[in-house]
């Protein structure tokens, strides 16, 4: 390692920036862009691409692998034409697993969790406290609220909100467009659903598009979600049905 001002670079390393707080490390063959903006404290494993445009806040650890700033590209094939700013910003003391891809036009709030191969899309907002499992894709122009979880190997669809203090558990499936791409990209059209705060989806469950999950109210594992779920409620069942309202105490 290479120390200057108490900052250890790696020899191995190819950074081209010299915005990088005080205390930080950059591991072997990382490769650092210019233009991105490093805290203090900040641990850059192995192998992570960063790319112009990139802010990291103080305390941010990033494990090898992951990609940040990754430009979003349809190739020819996809009906949207993606639309971004060359931004990420990833708030303090947030953890970037292994392998982990966050595209261009993303804020992350502090003390975040993105685990182990997540992908994160552009023009998505995440908010503080959140956990967003193993291999959890979360699509374009998606919101997520305050100390919400999604666990692993969930999907989140395009166009989506979700609220504050939501749990979604594993598996779980949301789509976003009744015409299954058949008619093409309509910005009206192409909705996810919208998960209101405090609202739990169990594992395995399918949320189709549009659909509302009211304010505490909680889908049942395995459920396919048709039409809105009133707040305060438990559905389940494939279509999901009211099955009562809920106590303050009631969990999955």
């Amino acid at each position: 390692m290479h120390t200057s001002s108490d900052v250890q670079i790696s020899l191995l390393a190819d950074v081209k920036t010299s915005n990088i707080g005080s205390r930080s490390k950059i591991y072997s063959f990382a490769y650092i862009e210019e233009k991105v903006a490093i805290g203090a404290d900040v641990i850059i494993h192995p192998h992570v691409s960063i790319y112009q445009g990139v802010v990291l806040g103080d305390g941010v650890e990033v494990f090898p692998g992951a990609v940040l700033g990754k430009e979003p590209k349809g190739a020819g094939a996809l009906a949207r034409t993606p639309t971004y700013d060359r931004f990420v910003k990833i708030g303090s003391r947030c953890s970037i697993g292994p392998n982990a891809v966050i595209y261009y036009d993303v804020l992350i709030g502090e003390d975040t969790l993105i685990g182990d191969g997540a992908s994160i899309r552009e023009q998505t907002r995440i908010g503080s406290r959140v956990v967003i499992g193993r291999y959890v894709t979360v699509n374009y122009n998606t919101t997520i609220g305050k100390r919400t979880k999604i666990m692993d190997h969930s999907w989140l669809a395009g166009n989506m909100i979700v609220g504050e203090e939501v749990f979604i558990s594993g598996g779980v499936m949301t789509t976003n467009d009744n015409d299954i791409g058949k008619n093409g990209f309509n910005e009206t059209d192409v909705k996810g659903p919208t998960i209101e705060d405090g609202s739990a989806v169990g594992a395995n469950s399918t949320l189709l598009p549009k659909v509302v999950i009211g304010r505490n109210a909680i889908v049942g594992s395995g459920s396919i979600v048709t039409k809105d779920v009133s707040p305060g409620t438990l559905v389940m069942g494939s279509p999901a049905r009211f099955v009562r309202s809920l106590q303050h105490k009631d969990t999955l």
